[in-house]
Formats: structure tokens, C-alpha cells, sequence
């Protein structure tokens, strides 16, 4: 059998080669400048991407804070790194034994950290370097026992009792002797916790997650 050639027309085979000698021309590299411009703004769209996902998470989930100070000795260290969960007190109302950062109600732009003793509801009140918790559980009242405490440690406060109201609590320093806190400044409404201290990051050989601590009157 006869091969069959089809001839086509001189456009055709003008407009063939064309297209083929096109495919066959090599790409123009880019320029180093260009090269330069493509990586920083490949980087500036990484770095977008990340504030995207970090600011919210700040802002809404965890929070980073530096210890300053003393007042939390002997479980908290000045220049410690903590990272604050805002997120669970949203959910659930704070717990006797929580760490957590407030805002100082006398200027709410200064940061502090403090340990939650008393609880809306409660009486406090202080007896012999102890602090007492009276409410409905304990209407006589009952020392508090800090095991986080150092041994030697005492609480002293002011003589009168102290009544707590709806979202009112009552926060004292670790170091009960170097501490600005409620004993000083007064109660703290809810609105003025930032959050809970969930984790330590550094220094590093003290890394770790904080729990609440369970209390044996």
C-alpha cells in the first residue's frame, strides 16, 4: 500500500517553524538584582504569613511576660521568661493557687505576677503569719497550708478581715515579706487578670508547665 503525504500550505509550515524555533530559545536569566528582589520579597510574604498567625495567638490564646522583681520567691526568679495562657478564664472561673499576671488596678499599665488566695465570697484575714479563709465550707475560718512556701516563711497582714465580693479576689506574693499586693493596694477585680502562668521557658534547666496546687486546710 502507497504512503499518503498530505503537502500543507506555506503558512502553515511558516508558523510551524516559528513556534518551534520560539520553544527552543533559551529563558533569559534573571539579573542578581532581580534574583535579590525576588528573595526579599519572598521573605517579606514568610514574615506577613507569620504575623497572620502570631498576633491573633498573642493577642486571643498566649501571651509571653518577664518576671521582674523578687516578690515571687522562692518558686518565681527575677528575668524568669513565662508564657501566660489568656485563654482558660474564658471558660472557667480562677482557681485558690493560680499564678497569674494582672494588672496593677492603681495603673493598669503596670504588669504584675501574684498567687490567688481568696476567692469571690470569701472573708480573709490573717492569724498567727497564717492566712485564714472563711466561707461557707469553713464558716469559722481556716489557715490556709502553702507547702509552696518557704518553711521560714510567714504572712502578716493587717489586723481587720477582708470581704470579698462577686469577681473580686484576693492575690499575695510568694515572698510574703517583699511583696506589693493585696494586703498593700487592696482587692483585684476580674477584669484586671490577664491571664495564667502555664508555662516557664527560660532559663532552660528550669523549663517547665505550672499546676494549680491542691490545698489540705
Amino acid at each position: 500500500m502507497g504512503k499518503c503525504r498530505v503537502k500543507l500550505p506555506p503558512y502553515l509550515i511558516s508558523l510551524m517553524e516559528t513556534e518551534r524555533n520560539q520553544n527552543q530559545t533559551p529563558k533569559p536569566e534573571n539579573s542578581p538584582l532581580k534574583e535579590i528582589a525576588l528573595f526579599f520579597w519572598d521573605l517579606v510574604k514568610i514574615v506577613l504569613v507569620a504575623l497572620i498567625i502570631i498576633i491573633p495567638f498573642r493577642v486571643l490564646v498566649a501571651e509571653p511576660f518577664v518576671v521582674s522583681g523578687s516578690s515571687m520567691l522562692p518558686n518565681f526568679h527575677n528575668k524568669d521568661y513565662l508564657i501566660i495562657d489568656r485563654v482558660s478564664y474564658k471558660f472557667k472561673e480562677p482557681q485558690r493557687g493560680d499564678v497569674i499576671v494582672l494588672k496593677f488596678p492603681k495603673d493598669t499599665s503596670q504588669y504584675f505576677i501574684k498567687r490567688i488566695v481568696g476567692l469571690p465570697g470569701e472573708q480573709i484575714k490573717f492569724e498567727q503569719g497564717s492566712v485564714v479563709i472563711v466561707n461557707k465550707e469553713y464558716p469559722g475560718g481556716m489557715p490556709l497550708k502553702e507547702s509552696y512556701l518557704e518553711t521560714s516563711g510567714q504572712t502578716l497582714g493587717k489586723n481587720e478581715a477582708v470581704n470579698l465580693g462577686s469577681g473580686e479576689y484576693y492575690v499575695l506574693g510568694d515572698n510574703r515579706t517583699a511583696s506589693s499586693d493585696s494586703r498593700v493596694w487592696g482587692i483585684l477585680p476580674t477584669d484586671d487578670i490577664v491571664g495564667k502562668v502555664w508555662l516557664r521557658v527560660f532559663p532552660l534547666n528550669n523549663f517547665g508547665w505550672f499546676e494549680t496546687p491542691e490545698y489540705d486546710f
